[in-house]
């Protein structure tokens, strides 16, 4: 698997809460997308990213990091089922136009093995 980019989730409470402090203070103040539940906030010059995540919608459970992967996808879930890793949600494509899975590493950090096909090739 070759990453294209890991981005940081963090649990808030309050997206818009959360935003006043990561992109009035931190300067991350481009949002690259905010779904109401996920928002993706970046420096402007694209060098530093966050993830502002109130509750994963489709996932039984929520990620800590995502790990870009671009058309890799299939080929990385595969992978994962080889070595008996610990799939928490499957590949699926999602109504917001990524196809991902999540896997749990084995110190029980839940990382979001995703690709965005616009932007991770």
């Amino acid at each position: 698997m070759q990453p294209t980019g890991v981005t940081a989730n963090l649990a808030v409470p309050d997206i818009a809460e959360a935003r006043a402090f990561y992109g009035d203070f931190l300067g991350l103040s481009v949002e690259a997308f905010n779904l109401g539940w996920v928002a993706n906030l970046q420096s402007p010059d694209g060098r530093a990213a966050i993830q502002l995540v109130t509750r994963d919608a489709t996932a039984s459970v929520d990620s800590a990091i995502s790990v870009h992967i671009g058309e890799q996808i299939e080929e990385a879930y595969a992978e994962a089922q080889r070595r008996g890793l610990d799939i928490v949600h499957p590949l699926t494509t999602e109504a917001w136009g990524v196809r991902r899975f999540f896997v749990r590493a084995p110190d029980g950090t839940v990382v979001n093995i995703v690709s965005h096909q616009d932007r991770d090739s």
